[in-house]
């Protein structure tokens, strides 16, 4: 293989316009599946939110609403009762419930509980502070003092204030400055917590709620969906994961370098044809060895599934990845998922280009082998050193009608720069606008390639990210 001079970019393959010329294997490419199912999630959320607050509205007379206090009370108890509903939906969509992550994707969820949850933040804090100011005048007393009383007389009442100190923190953690300064798995079990504020929040709902404590089909409605809500988590964390490892039984096979910080971790297990795996899903893969057992990390697989093996390629970048290269054979790894709609079944157009950024290409040389022919690749490394799985790339170029080019350089290389500027996109790949394009990379990467893509004329829907957790 070789670079030109510049390091601007190298190319394998012929014009992106033109798919003769070359041989065509044959593609395993999967039917297309629309978003009729995020549609339909989507809709349901939105009709139970209305379900949540209707019963307020059913339950509350007109001339009850006179006076600033019951306003402020009022306005108070239907914060509760958004608030109460928004927490089930983060947990159903931190369950993990496959029907869910397939329809949706990380991306979407990721979209979703960022939003939601500070919507969530927003009508807790809401919640607490009407309700106080309203008990408060109606008491004719400070605030400190009301809530003091509420503390000390009201049932579960101190479990609901705890419930409301865990979202503050979550949301503090949750700026993205601090979430990055802080260790993935650190912050991951923070997250965790949110199921112990379902589970403060619970009493304190059907103790103290106006409209849930009262026997009758709202309160009947409320405890139907905490039980769907704790079933769908009891299925997504622990039915399925344990079905799908008591089928497969997958183990560590060979741990390969595929450069000084980059392996490949080859599994191997029992009926893996029957593995519904697409290219560019993710699993969060867990190696039961000392030191490690404990911690799961999503990672996609660099080859889609083949019934014979699984293979990660991972970059090592922390404690974690740089203890997977002393991985032995044998090894057992319970995993999870897959997951994701970063797959060609996701596709909109006949045509792709796929973006890739450092290991970003792992998902990206999985999802190849599923998309029709004629794609074009645009592969982003800071050293010839650092393009993975190369000699496969250029495989794909001759085999399955594939444009490659390596655009190689550091960031504020004229070369680079221009070459994944909207002319520079335009010019490596004149119909772009009429292409899917699949983008996975660091996300400074991916934001700069966004904006370039939208310039160029890409529409929205037309650009698909592989995100891959919470």
């Amino acid at each position: 293989m070789t670079y030109p001079r510049t390091h601007a970019a190298g190319r394998r393959g012929g014009t992106p316009s033109r798919s003769g010329g070359r041989s065509t294997a044959a593609v395993r490419v999967p039917p297309r599946r629309g978003p009729a199912g995020r549609r339909a999630v989507l809709a349901v959320l939105w009709a139970g939110l209305l379900l949540a607050v209707l019963p307020w509205w059913w339950q509350t007379p007109d001339d009850s609403l006179r006076t600033t206090t019951a306003t402020l009370t009022a306005a108070g108890r239907i914060a509760g009762l958004v608030a109460g509903y928004l927490l089930l939906v983060q947990v159903l969509l931190m369950s993990r419930l496959p029907v869910l992550e397939r329809r949706l994707g990380g991306e979407q969820i990721a979209r979703w509980h960022r939003d939601i949850g500070v919507t969530l933040l927003v009508a807790v804090l809401a919640h607490v502070s009407l309700v106080l100011t309203g008990y408060a005048r109606l008491q004719r007393q400070s605030v400190l003092v009301e809530a003091g009383v509420l503390l000390r007389d009201y049932e579960d009442m101190l479990g609901a204030f705890v419930a409301a100190g865990i979202l503050t923190l979550l949301g503090f953690t949750g700026i993205r400055a601090i979430r990055t300064a802080l260790p993935y798995e650190l912050w991951h079990h923070l997250h965790l917590s949110g199921y112990l504020v379902l589970l403060l929040g619970f009493g304190h709902q059907f103790a103290h709620g106006q409209q849930l404590f009262r026997p009758g089909p709202v309160r009947t409605g409320w405890i139907v969906a905490y039980l769907l809500v704790a079933a769908a988590l009891l299925g997504g964390r622990v039915v399925v994961p344990l079905r799908l490892n008591l089928r497969h039984g997958l183990r560590v096979a060979d741990v390969v370098a595929e450069n000084p910080d980059t392996i490949s971790v080859y599994l191997t297990g029992r009926r893996l044809n029957l593995l519904d795996l697409r290219g560019g899903q993710y699993l969060r893969w867990r190696f039961l060895t000392a030191g490690r057992w404990w911690q799961a990390h999503p990672f996609s697989p660099s080859a889609a599934g083949n019934g014979r093996w699984v293979r990660l390629t991972v970059k090592v970048v922390g404690r974690h990845t740089a203890g997977l290269r002393d991985l032995t054979p044998g090894t057992r790894v319970w995993a999870e998922g897959p997951a994701g709609v970063f797959t060609a079944a996701h596709r909109t157009r006949g045509r792709s280009l796929l973006i890739a950024g450092g290991s970003g290409i792992t998902p990206i040389r999985a999802l190849l082998e599923e998309l029709p022919p004629g794609a074009a690749l645009i592969y982003r490394a800071r050293t010839p050193a650092d393009v993975l799985l190369h000699q496969e790339l250029d495989w794909f170029a001759e085999t399955y009608d594939t444009d490659v080019w390596y655009v190689i350089g550091s960031r504020d290389d004229p070369g680079p720069r221009r070459m994944l500027s909207p002319q520079g996109l335009r010019q490596l790949v004149p119909d772009l606008a009429d292409r899917d394009v699949w983008l996975c990379g660091p996300p400074g990467l991916v934001t700069s390639t966004v904006r370039a893509l939208r310039q160029a004329g890409v529409p929205r829907r037309q650009i698909h990210l592989a995100t891959f957790e919470l």
